[in-house]
């Protein structure tokens, strides 16, 4: 830091001394506000903190590896940066925003056409006349090209500018001031350069191209030294004392955590799985767990790892293993975890809390881990919501064993989600690294350092595998390491994901040239698209390409009947009476909630109270479902997780199918795409049992949901609404075989079911091809459709080294919320929406009485305690898409914000913004057209009123 003058501060004249660069809103500074250059100080100051003590490794070996010195280059330019990004208020377009503090300046030289200023302002936010104003003065030392650099500024309040908005700017010079300010703007820039250190390398910088993922990292980084220096809390508005003395009273405030840095990891497979998971006793590591562990030590790093394996064959702990392994080996310091839904992100979130609570660190005393579940109802999640209450940093690290976990309080705050070091969270944000949005660098300086874990990637569409391939491409360029996990993933997907991760790590194919005519073409992917060998572990290869090695299975093989049934309620009740004569859990999946809750009442009503009915779907209230998953699990879960029942049947929606570990004796399923047909069958005897009732000690399962007396069959029209008629055709003709008698061997014939029915080539009887290509041409057409939907707001390309990121962001979804965000990385056909479900009284608005704290009246006029406002919250419930499709869903919007006055929870963090939807004492409502009975054991029912 710099030498200070004896009035304090630094060697600058009265002229840059006197430029404002932040107000006091609170009113609680004695001189009610801070000078430029103070400000700048602090961001840079907290840039090397940020750099020294937070940034993990492979960030910072990132951003250091372009430079020409190295980490001090990296940690120079990181300070220098930040310590210059607000030099855009330094021009007559923003100081003219405080009438007495533009006239202080004035009288030190700094004057301007208020009027004119005034009137144009707009044209010059002073994120873009700051990279105008350094970009110009590194010109002027000599630079060629500033704009790669520049734009770090430009971009600092999350979007950087366009090329006409730049343009804007340039042709109104007034903006930028006269030659008095631009002698001030110099005198900053020229003061920030000396305090840095950069000044004596510039001229080394000059020449170097930053690629855009380094410009993005740098960006991210000053927003968060910036978001943090402009804390009142962290660095009050006031003068006195020394740069040292401001930082270190600051930084400890704050006290962010420091990056997790793994110690090596026992020598051996066995030992490392023994010392990080709580395996049964005597247990050891599965043949596809000792495959992926030793295959993340010796690997090309920065990679990608495909791990396709058998339903509950342990593919999430060989994940936190090769985890572990690659974060070593990379430098990363924490990992995110992605899953389809909050329900299975909700379930993976305890499974890292375990294994968190085993993983040590190489020094002892580093304190205690932050995490973060990452979703729009994370607040709920009890294990989250007691993390909230933890003090970070608290722990102590030890070489042998785990540490402290906690959510810490800064970190936890808005468009921070993916800066904690270890994140579970749903795929969205994920695909959202993918989405032109504003402040999209915080999420991507988030995921470049860790370790990044795809779970159930066969679950994602056409539309959101546009997103993921784009979020892959620069997770490759920045060299985060990702692991992506499935039981069913179709070989041209296999190969997609490894080609786009390879587009950002090695850059795009070089284009063709003339002295390539007559050459063979060759795709260094294509093996991937035909290999049918299961279990696959696929690895980056060191060029274009991937290494795929196969092993052993644990031997748990089964071997399924298949049988089809008639969609007929009636021969499904004929079928559960003679299979369940001597007991027995029976599972039966539906492709709608309305054919879960139909198919529930019908059997309710023919079995009678000997057979106990569930239900299982996604339109429960939150807690509710929290309740239910955690039924599902501990009721038909491993042996020895609970008390199973002698007989039960449960009727479940997709819900079933992800991430639940639980095991029925016999399933009934709809046609549906034969990936999660297979995934249905994993829950199918997933477990050895001693107790299976004998008629139902050959696993079976059961076909329907399709009309099987036509040729081609012809699945039931809410299945035909959920899933493509293509795919669900070309599933029954890749089943044909095992609906003929021949048994389906799990896991063996998981791979080429898998990829008969997502390859090219037809399948099924002769008769049925006129239907399925008729089908298959409006399937392409579809999803040329999505593709070039999802265009429209997904991020570029990484571009080539030196391209500034000018214009990143523009068309983009602006400063777009989570639950926005998600609606355009989703292909749905209406919006999502949410609604607090409350029961209404005489006496008022009441948290429904089932749940705990129910019964209790909930004030509309005030803003709830906030014991009150988490039991409320904890009432969302999803409206279905019949009330939410675009023909409905304003005027269901209209009806609802009518509804209740809820302007004064709108200071609640709990409650702002949300809706209620008020039912009476029997549950029953209307909304619209719509009514609606919602039953703590059945959900949410949804009838349209005849007109």
């Amino acid at each position: 830091m710099s030498a200070r003058t004896a009035g304090g501060g630094p060697k600058l004249g009265d002229a840059a001394r006197s430029v404002w660069g932040k107000t006091d809103r609170r009113g609680t500074s004695p001189v009610g506000w801070l000078p430029l250059w103070r400000h700048l100080a602090d961001t840079a100051d907290v840039a090397g903190q940020l750099w020294d003590h937070w940034l993990g490794r492979a960030v910072r070996r990132r951003i250091a590896d372009e430079l020409p010195g190295g980490d001090p280059d990296g940690r120079t330019l990181a300070v220098w940066i930040a310590g210059v990004h607000d030099i855009g208020k330094a021009t007559p377009a923003f100081a003219c925003q405080a009438y007495a503090l533009a006239e202080r300046m004035r009288d030190r030289g700094l004057g301007y056409h208020r009027d004119l200023v005034r009137a144009d302002r707009r044209y010059a936010p002073h994120a873009t006349a700051g990279q105008l104003v350094l970009a110009d003065w590194l010109q002027q030392n000599d630079w060629i090209d500033p704009h790669p650099y520049a734009v770090v500024v430009g971009g600092h309040h999350g979007v950087p500018p366009t090329d006409a908005g730049l343009r804007d700017v340039q042709v109104r010079p007034h903006l930028l001031g006269d030659q008095t300010w631009r002698q001030v703007q110099q005198e900053l820039l020229d003061w920030m350069a000396e305090r840095s250190g950069a000044g004596e390398r510039l001229a080394d910088w000059g020449d170097v191209p930053l690629s855009q993922p380094v410009q993005a990292a740098l960006t991210g980084l000053v927003i968060v030294a910036d978001w943090i220096a402009s804390n009142e809390e962290f660095f009050p508005y006031v003068l006195d004392g020394t740069d040292g003395e401001r930082l270190r009273s600051g930084w400890e405030v704050l006290d962010l955590p420091v990056p997790w840095q793994p110690a090596a990891p026992p020598p051996g497979v066995d030992e490392l799985f023994e010392a990080r998971f709580a395996l049964p006793a005597g247990a050891v590591p599965r043949p596809v767990q000792h495959t992926v562990a030793e295959l993340a030590d010796t690997m090309p790093v920065p990679g990608m790892m495909i791990v396709e394996a058998a339903m509950g064959e342990g593919k999430t702990e060989a994940a936190l293993a090769a985890v572990e392994i690659l974060a070593r080996r990379t430098g990363a310091s924490g990992c995110y975890l992605a899953l389809p839904t909050r329900a299975t992100s909700d379930a993976m979130f305890g499974r890292m809390l375990s294994w968190l609570s085993r993983l040590p660190d190489t020094q002892v005393g580093r304190g205690a881990r932050d995490v973060r579940l990452a979703h729009g109802k994370a607040a709920l999640n009890p294990d989250h919501d007691r993390l909230r209450r933890t003090l970070l940093p608290s722990g102590i690290a030890e070489d042998a064993g785990g540490a402290d976990i906690g959510v810490h309080i800064w970190l936890a705050g808005p468009k921070r989600t993916l800066l904690s070091s270890f994140v579970v969270g749903t795929v969205d944000q994920l695909l959202f690294a993918a989405l032109r949005g504003k402040h999209l660098v915080l999420r991507h300086l988030g995921l470049a350092g860790k370790v990044v874990v795809i779970d159930e990637a066969h679950a994602y569409d056409v539309y959101m595998g546009r997103f993921l391939d784009r979020a892959l491409e620069w997770l490759g360029a920045y060299g985060v390491p990702v692991v992506v996990l499935s039981a069913t993933l179709p070989a041209h997907r296999r190969a997609a994901l490894m080609q786009a991760y390879d587009a950002g790590r090695l850059g795009p194919l070089p284009k063709p040239t003339w002295r390539d005519r007559g050459k063979p073409k060759v795709d260094p992917y294509a093996p991937l698209r035909t290999d049918l060998r299961y279990p696959l572990v696929t690895v980056s290869a060191a060029g274009r390409g991937a290494t795929a090695s196969t092993c052993a299975d644990s031997g748990r093989g089964v071997e399924v009947a298949v049988r089809p049934l008639a969609d007929d309620l009636p021969a499904l009740i004929e079928l559960l009476r003679d299979q369940s004569t001597d007991g027995g859990c029976v599972l039966v999946v539906r492709n709608t909630v309305a054919r879960v809750q139909e198919t529930a009442a019908a059997l309710r009503a023919a079995l009678g109270p000997d057979v106990p009915v569930s239900v299982a779907h996604s339109r429960f209230m939150a807690l509710d479902r929290a309740d239910k998953d955690r039924w599902l699990r501990d009721t038909f879960g491993p042996p020895g997780t609970g008390s199973r029942p002698f007989r039960h049947v449960v009727v479940a929606s997709q819900v079933a199918e992800q991430s639940l570990d639980i095991d029925f004796d016999l399933l009934v399923t709809d046609l549906a795409p034969v990936d999660l047909v297979l995934q249905r069958i994993g829950r199918l005897h997933r477990h050895p049992r001693d107790d299976r009732p004998a008629r139902l000690a050959t696993p079976t399962c059961w076909i329907t949901g399709v009309d099987w007396t036509t040729e081609p069959p012809q699945p039931v029209a809410g299945s035909r609404r959920v899933y493509q008629p293509a795919t669900l055709l070309r599933s029954a003709a890749v089943l044909l075989p095992y609906l003929d008698g021949t048994p389906l061997r799990v896991p063996s014939d998981i791979a080429p079911i898998t990829q008969a029915a997502y390859g090219d080539a037809p399948v099924g009887p002769m008769s049925w091809q006129p239907a399925m290509t008729e089908a298959e041409a409006r399937q392409r057409d579809a999803f040329d459709a999505k593709e070039l939907k999802a265009d429209g707001f997904r991020l570029a390309a990484v571009g080539e080294p030196g391209v500034p990121l000018i214009g990143w962001l523009s068309g983009g979804v602006g400063d777009a919320d989570d639950r926005t965000a998600r609606g355009h990385v989703r292909d749905t056909d209406g919006e999502s929406l949410d609604v607090l479900l409350l029961v209404r009284t005489p006496a008022g608005l009441v948290v429904p009485p089932w749940v705990a704290g129910g019964g209790e009246v909930v004030p509309l006029d005030s803003t709830p305690g906030w014991r009150l406002a988490r039991s409320v919250a904890r009432c969302t419930l999803p409206l279905p898409r019949s009330m939410t499709s675009a023909d409905v869903v304003d005027d269901v919007l209209a009806e609802l914000e009518g509804r209740f006055d809820l302007s004064a929870w709108q200071d609640s963090p709990w409650l702002a913004g949300e809706l209620v939807l008020d039912i009476d004492g029997d549950g029953n409502g209307r909304v619209g057209p719509f009514e609606l009975h919602y039953d703590l054991h059945e959900g949410l029912r949804v009838a349209r009123a005849e007109q």
